[in-house]
């Protein structure tokens, strides 16, 4: 139904949760390298449960790559906390791929920058930032809410 692509996650814990969510929803979870974990740290399982093993999780060496394999018509949206346009405007449909930074530091400049219409931010006051597995959460059930219940 939809995508969730991580862009070189670095805390295995929201990993784990994330692939938790994905599994839920019937999402497909992406992974984007270089990863700062191994996939077989036990973190990153504990935190999956043991539905880890469920998980349709699949691998890619960089973000350019995952792009050319998808299909030609495939949307992306980037999340960020760099734009004024909040998730909920977005008619989501399936097949969205929705695209998440490293904990760190996000999403890198140059590809938000390419994708202006594309980047969508969750709304928030007196913190910088949500935790990547919270963020990812939020946005991925808007878009399966949307597909069950129209907007």
């Amino acid at each position: 139904m939809f995508h969730i692509v991580l862009i070189e996650p670095e805390i295995p814990p929201n990993t784990g949760n994330i692939g938790r969510l994905c599994l839920a929803t019937g999402a497909t979870l992406h992974l984007v390298g270089p990863l700062g974990f191994s996939t077989d740290d036990r973190t990153l399982k504990r935190a999956g449960l043991d539905y880890w093993a469920e998980v349709d999780c699949r691998h890619w060496p960089d973000f350019a790559t995952l792009q050319a394999a998808a299909a030609p018509d495939a949307r992306f949206f980037y999340l960020t906390t760099k734009t004024r346009r909040p998730y909920w405007e977005e008619q989501f449909q399936p097949g969205d791929h929705l695209v998440f930074g490293r904990e760190s530091k996000g999403l890198p400049e140059p590809l938000l920058a390419a994708h202006p219409r594309q980047c969508l931010t969750i709304p928030q006051k007196n913190v910088r930032s949500l935790n990547l597995a919270t963020a990812a959460g939020i946005v991925l059930f808007e878009a399966v809410r949307q597909q069950h219940c129209g907007r």
